[in-house]
């Protein structure tokens, strides 16, 4: 089926593969749909629901027919799409969805049955018996579901992560995105240019047009000569942006190594792109929507702009004697194209009556194919006008029913695309993505002119909001003819005639969704799962809601359409979670000192999604515990360093800040003067207490909040809530800086010692106080410094960029060796934190009140906050509320659990005679005994009270002394010092 003359493929490279058992040829260039119709392979999948055979439907990501399973073992790749996987030699592919073979298919038998399978079948058919559920039909529908399936051995493929940053994203490499990034880079900007396939030019490589004089692709591939010199372009092949984000984020899935014959070791399959930029260029194109009609669905019926791609690019015929089916002018070139290229064209079939030939064809108006023959591939079509019928003899149908801009980018932050009924479709609303432009096809604009009239202008609309100088780009000359159209979206009859292929929706169940009144289109979606396969119906959707409008009386752009959502095309999760390969599901973040810590033989443990290290073990240690008593000897006698960088910092900027901070805390924060650092407390709206940490004050209007760990992602949120929702008025910035920032904790009585000999700036008690904070510099490195203690020593962190974080933890560490200390770890940290009596989300575990730890003093009664109403009701200033205290054990029993509950002497440990629990522990090495920390009712008031504690999960019981919950050091002097 290959056709002399045609085509961009190498046809000196001959490449041989295997589909279904088979082997084949093809040529390099080649997608694996191309190769199969160059073969004469027509049948290459089944569908979902009635297993009925299918063919290629288009030529680009939307094809909704020929997916396909790539490779064996651990190399197994379900789903793939043949239109975009390149051909390679040796792949090896076979068809889904069908048992025992592609040809012979038992599941075949549900088309028969299709009259009891209708839309919302299984909605009413597994309701009854109940007890069917289980037992019977939810087993045989999983059996049943499903398209590729993955592999029982373990993905051998690599994926990676990337980032990148430009002043402009050019999405999409036609016409228009070509023209955008063209004068955009000659105008001196950092352009990105992402296209998903893997030769740039678009519909310019499947068209017979001109530009400038020379044929589109030849112009196309010069222009991305020109941009590949430039070293201000990076030109993205097989790239597809699959979502835009908040702050000019967008996600791009790169398909690395598909297209590779001999992966090598440690080879990249795909790699997921995080690309940040200031301005974008939407030029996504346009997607061929079908017509419906009776078996619209055989092997061989096609998009007529396919049909021109696979005669165009790839060289091939996609049948022997081609008939049009459509509704508009440009399928017409199908007929042309074809006709050029030595092919027999049957006739072109169009709607409009007034429809007129643009060469040597026979054009039948006013007319429409009704019906379809052919088991496993097109034999006939049926052709109805008026009351007159005629068959036509033809293996291949190209259907035009117009193009749908592709507009699903523009709605992934809620924005709601515009009817266009100039084109019979929805176009992009402007504005729907902050910073984005929109050019070309996806904008409506369907000829070649216009797309690049458009791209440029969107660059220079882009360039002039970065304030950026445009080039003068002469505007090539190409084709500028108008695109007619009178929309005809199913053809009257009986017989079911499909909108969704892959999933087997058809007019039909469209209409009985109205009738059983699901009449919104979200609705109706999941009623008939209309648009839920995987090309989430770029081929459909917009006929299937023109037919729902059509059947309640509405209009097309009052019905609308669904909400379209990121990503754009499949992506796998192996590509988003690149990296984390035989992890958890919850990420996993290390620090920068992770590294040394391993190496000095520290077992890790996981804080929120951190890991860090427990204790940092030494020769002739046996138990944990001997490390950790070392540790906090190190802290309590010379210095400690421990890494505390997962603490959560959030730099905050603007005019507005100070007020922002006075609402979310419950104290002041805008008397705190520049270069000091306050304790600070945050509630929810309900009153209860969210957080505690520290903020530092370094600027006039700049600020760092340090949150717990455990917390960070829930205050940032917080503080995104406050300033987008219930301040939007006031002017400031919130940035979360936990990874720009390695923190490290430098306590014990040496810690100024140790830092005298670093630090370039004076280091005393009158220069940097307690609580007192500003920038440093060590060995010319700029950092910042905090004194501040979360040991109850004599303390300071220290942070410097992450890219120092590593050599700073080894410096401390060795530092601190020669003065006696080392190391210390999250045991150690713990006990010295219960020593003091500080909290952590042991104790504001969600329930707690500012009343309950102690802290009621800290509700400012000069301003308002976030919860101060809700905080002051009776029930949390109520006698018998459950207050922080300190326990210690006085019983024979000496060790404590966290998790016991405290009884009164003589009372049976019940729930109902529950008078507190306890929260932390420790063993104390500075006390000799352990110490706990907990919940009791009027704790305040009972200092000195000895209780029951018993742990009923350990079957644990001793007697404990409630005491102040401050052991070590109450009057602060070893801090202050």
């Amino acid at each position: 089926m290959r056709v002399d003359g045609k085509g961009l493929i190498d046809r000196t490279t001959s490449l041989s593969f295997r589909f279904d058992g088979h082997t084949y040829r093809g040529f390099a260039g080649d997608t694996l749909a191309s190769a199969l119709l160059a073969n004469d392979v027509r049948m290459v999948g089944r569908s979902f629901k009635y297993h009925r055979p299918r063919g290629i439907l288009t030529a680009g990501s939307e094809e909704p027919n020929a997916l396909v399973t790539v490779g064996y073992g651990p190399a197994t790749d379900p789903n793939v799409r043949a239109t975009v996987q390149e051909l390679y030699e040796g792949l090896e592919a076979r068809p889904q969805n069908a048992w025992p073979s592609l040809s012979f298919d038992l599941l075949s038998v549900n088309d028969l049955a299709a009259p009891f399978l209708g839309a919302g079948f299984y909605y009413k058919t597994f309701m009854w018996p109940r007890a069917f559920w289980e037992k019977v039909y939810e087993p045989a529908i999983r059996r049943a579901a499903g398209l590729g399936a993955l592999g029982e051995e373990k993905d051998a493929d690599h994926y990676e992560k990337a980032y990148a940053f430009c002043d402009l994203l050019v999405i999409g490499a036609g016409p228009a995105g070509l023209m955008a990034a063209l004068v955009a880079a000659q105008s001196g900007a950092q352009v990105i240019l992402a296209d998903e396939d893997s030769m740039m030019g678009g519909r310019l490589n499947a068209e017979t047009l001109t530009v400038d004089g020379m044929p589109g692709s030849d112009w196309a591939a010069q222009t991305i000569k020109s941009l590949a010199a430039m070293d201000n372009v990076r030109l993205m092949l097989r790239t597809t942006v699959t979502g835009a984000y908040d702050g000019g984020t967008y996600g791009a899935l790169e398909r690395v190594g598909h297209h590779v014959a001999d992966m090598p070791k440690g080879g990249v399959k795909e790699t997921f792109w995080r690309i940040v930029t200031k301005r974008s260029v939407l030029a996504a194109g346009a997607i061929e929507r079908h017509i419906a009609f009776q078996n619209n669905d055989r092997p061989g019926i096609m998009g007529a702009g396919a049909v021109r791609a696979y005669l165009n690019r790839w060289g091939v015929a996609p049948g022997k004697a081609v008939t049009v089916f459509a509704n508009n002018d440009d399928a017409h070139r199908t007929a042309v194209d074809m006709i050029e290229a030595g092919m027999h064209v049957a006739a072109v079939i169009d709607s409009r009556a007034d429809a007129k030939a643009l060469g040597d064809y026979r054009v039948m108006a006013g007319a429409m194919v009704s019906g379809s023959s052919g088991r496993k591939r097109l034999e006939a079509i049926t052709v109805q006008t008026g009351s007159s019928t005629e068959s036509i003899m033809t293996d291949c149908l190209a259907v035009s029913g117009g193009w749908n801009p592709t507009v699903h980018v523009t709605c992934h932050m809620n924005g709601r695309p515009t009817w266009n009924a100039d084109i019979a479709s929805f176009v992009p609303t402007p504005g729907s993505i902050p910073g984005m432009e929109v050019a070309g096809a996806c904008n409506g604009a369907f000829s070649t002119a216009a797309c690049l009239a458009q791209g440029a202008a969107a660059a220079r609309a882009s360039l002039e909001a970065l304030k950026m100088k445009v080039a003068d780009v002469e505007m090539p000359m190409a084709d500028d003819t108008h695109f007619a159209i009178e929309p005809l979206w199913a053809v009257p009859g009986k017989g079911r005639a499909w909108l969704d292929f892959q999933n087997d929706v058809s007019v039909k169940d469209v209409k009985q969704a109205a009738v059983e009144n699901f009449t919104s289109v979200e609705h109706m979606k999941r009623y008939t799962t209309q648009g839920m396969a995987t090309d989430q119906g770029k081929n459909s959707n917009v006929t299937a809601l023109a037919l729902l409008a059509d059947a309640t009386g509405r209009g097309i752009p009052e019905t609308g359409t669904t909400t379209f959502r990121p990503p754009y095309s499949p992506v796998a999760l192996a590509a988003l979670g690149a990296g984390a390969q035989g992890s958890g599901f919850a990420p996993e973040r290390k620090t920068t000192s992770h590294a040394a810590s391993i190496a000095a033989g520290a077992p890790m443990i996981a804080a929120g999604l951190w890991y860090r290290p427990s204790y940092f073990p030494i020769s002739g240690e046996t138990t944990w515990r001997q490390s950790c008593d070392r540790e906090v000897g190190y802290v309590r006698e010379a210095v400690g360093i421990c890494d505390v960088s997962t603490l959560g910092k959030i730099d905050i900027q603007g005019p507005d800040a100070a007020r922002l901070l006075d609402f979310v805390y419950t104290n002041m924060f805008s008397t705190l003067k520049e270069n000091r650092v306050r304790y600070g407390l945050m509630l929810r709206e309900d009153g209860f207490v969210m957080d505690d940490g520290t903020t530092a004050r370094l600027g006039p209007n700049h600020y760092v909040m340090t949150t717990t760990t455990a917390a960070a992602g829930q205050v940032m949120r917080h503080l995104e809530f406050v300033s987008q929702a219930l301040h939007p008025e006031w002017d400031v910035r919130i940035m979360s800086v936990t990874e720009q920032w390695a923190q490290f904790a430098v306590a014990g009585p040496k810690a100024r010692e140790l830092l005298r000999g670093l630090l370039d700036q004076t280091l005393d008690n009158d220069t940097w106080p307690f609580m007192a904070c500003g920038p440093v510099t060590l060995q010319g490195v700029e950092g910042r410094l905090f004194r501040i203690s979360f040991s109850g020593e004599h303390a300071y962190e220290l942070a410097v960029p992450s890219r120092y974080g590593d050599a700073l933890f080894r410096l401390l560490v060795a530092r601190a060796e020669t003065l006696g200390g080392g190391a210390y770890g999250m045991e150690a940290l713990n006990v010295m934190r219960i020593e003091k009596g500080f909290i952590t989300h042991a104790e504001i575990h969600g329930r707690i009140s500012a009343q309950d730890i102690g802290m009621g003093r800290m509700l400012s009664q000069k301003k308002d906050f976030i919860g101060k109403t809700m905080a002051q009701r009776p029930g949390f200033l109520a006698a018998g509320r459950e207050r922080l205290v300190g326990m210690k054990p006085v019983g024979p029993v000496k060790q404590l659990t966290a998790g016991a509950h405290i009884y009164l002497d003589g009372e049976e440990p019940v729930r109902a005679h529950d008078q507190g629990y306890v929260t932390s522990v420790a063993f104390s090495p500075t006390f000799g005994h352990f110490l706990g920390l907990g919940f009791v009712q009027d704790g305040l008031t009972r200092h000195g009270e000895v209780l029951n504690m018993v742990d009923h999960l350990r079957g644990i019981q001793t007697r404990v002394e409630l005491c102040d919950p401050v052991f070590f050091d109450p009057e602060g002097g070893r801090i202050r010092g």
